[in-house]
């Protein structure tokens, strides 16, 4: 399915995201992801307005790579002035989209007015996005449920994305489970409540001329593309984290284009630099190194690879010889002999 919205500078890279995700898709993470796709388009962790206007230094909260780009800021907040001023920044500082969390569960952003609770204030939403909009010209996005609590799951996600729409917002990214804000932890509100991706479906049937996209429980590349049949772009979170090889066959099967990485080997090669970069402004070996402990999964050696690295790399000191030495543990394909992606992912 092809997206209908064609001022969209973004529309191409959304056809593939990796999903915000607290602690995860850190700045080194998504370095890493570049390593094995070109295309995809990646988001920060939710970043909330009062880290921007009041943390210092605004670099721990907004910096990153150049190689990240197509790259989108995820904002946490509800209050428009704010929401405006922190787009305005991140335009200033090279982002490529700002995308408003209206998904996330956990009791502290509610308390905030933050996340999934603004799902029950469209019109808080409405009001966010119209000040958004008004202050950038990068596209301005929402990640949403389909509903929270005892919200219908057709009347109330209607009028959710028909008042946020009229507001300017022409993409919405619709993780495909509700959430219960009453009675579930932010961990079980991820698996709990039952997917419903038809509902997804529906609303892309009643609203073409939106961009709408998918989340939710999706871990394969074939997955990928039965849900573009019917969506506009898919968004996968946990499995492009635990699994990072997934990411190797996504610009080959869904952009029509060879991917960067060739085996694990290369793209854990490709890396090395950007490690002794980190290393010597600073950064510990284990921060970097954390999100690649996947790479490896189900091969022979995986395990000693990242036994090396979670023993190691958090030692003072640590430096890229512990890091050649894990790599070591794994017996390496000859160049042409990459795993087949596709069949993996």
């Amino acid at each position: 399915m092809s997206n209908t919205t064609g001022n969209d500078p973004l529309a191409r890279a959304r056809r593939f995201s990796v999903a915000p995700m607290m602690d995860w898709t850190t700045r080194d993470q998504r370095a890493f992801a570049r390593t094995l796709t070109r295309h995809a388009l990646l988001y920060t962790e939710m970043v909330t307005t009062g880290a921007i206007l009041h943390g210092s230094p605004r670099e721990r909260f907004l910096g990153y790579d150049e190689v990240e780009h197509p790259l989108a800021l995820q904002l946490g907040g509800s209050d428009p002035s704010e929401l405006a001023e922190c787009a305005a920044i991140a335009e200033a500082w090279g982002y490529d989209e700002v995308n408003l969390n209206v998904g996330c569960p956990s009791d502290r952003v509610q308390n905030n007015m933050i996340g999934a609770c603004l799902m029950g204030h469209p019109e808080k939403v409405a009001a966010a996005v119209r000040a958004m909009r008004a202050a950038v010209r990068i596209p301005v996005t929402v990640k949403c449920r389909i509903g929270i609590d005892d919200q219908d799951e057709d009347a109330d996600l209607e009028r959710f994305i028909a008042t946020v729409a009229d507001a300017g917002c022409e993409t919405f990214i619709v993780h495909a489970r509700k959430a219960w804000l009453q009675g579930l932890s932010p961990k079980e509100n991820r698996d709990i409540p039952p997917l419903n991706y038809p509902r997804v479906h529906r609303l892309k049937a009643s609203r073409p001329e939106l961009h709408i996209g998918i989340n939710g429980g999706i871990k394969t590349l074939d997955e990928c593309r039965e849900q573009l049949s019917h969506v506009d772009s898919v968004m996968v979170g946990r499995e492009a984290y635990q699994n990072p090889w997934l990411l190797a066959g996504v610009d080959q099967a869904l952009y029509g284009e060879p991917g960067p990485a060739m085996s694990r080997h290369a793209a854990a090669r490709a890396f090395r630099p950007y490690i002794a970069r980190r290393l010597e402004e600073g950064a510990k070996l284990n921060h970097v190194t954390r999100h690649l402990l996947g790479l490896f999964q189900g091969q022979p050696g995986g395990r000693r690879f990242r036994r090396h690295l979670s023993e190691n790399g958090h030692l003072d000191g640590a430096c890229l010889r512990v890091y050649d030495d894990a790599l070591s543990l794994v017996p390496e394909k000859s160049d042409y002999e990459a795993e087949p992606r596709l069949a993996e992912a």
